[in-house]
């Protein structure tokens, strides 16, 4: 099966928002760890999640971010939640943000979840600062 023209343009779309939101070496290195056997699956979240959902036009980078974090945090995706919150630099969600998404959290699926994804945030807000600080 073929791809047609605009699987192309929504992987392009994709593409481009995914490097934007994600980062050119972030995106580098997925892209180039890809083997045969996950060529397919790297296409499919680029297109999918990145050319069809992120790329919506009504909401925000911003609030994506925070729906993306809080959801990652409920579901403990830890490696994710690490990605994103690194992400925020690029998306505009401040940490107040962050904390306020992950206050919903614990509410909404634990406190236990919660407090996790809190470590994960202030170890990456920690790593962040060091590299400012460089």
């Amino acid at each position: 099966m073929g791809v047609g023209s605009g699987d192309r343009d929504r992987l392009a779309l994709g593409m481009a928002t995914r490097r934007a939101v994600l980062g050119d070496p972030h995106v580098d290195r997925a892209t180039a760890q890809a083997t045969e056997f996950d060529a397919d699956f790297q296409t499919y979240i680029t297109e999918n999640a990145w050319g069809a959902v992120w790329s919506r036009p009504h909401f925000t980078r911003r609030e994506r971010s925070i729906v993306t974090i809080a959801l990652l945090a409920a579901l403990g995706q830890d490696d994710e939640v690490a990605m994103h919150v690194r992400a925020t630099a690029n998306t505009g969600a401040s940490r107040e943000d962050v904390i306020e998404a992950l206050l919903h959290v614990a509410v909404y699926a634990g406190v236990p979840a919660a407090n996790h994804a809190i470590k994960i945030a202030k170890a990456v807000y920690a790593e962040m600062d060091a590299g400012d600080a460089a």
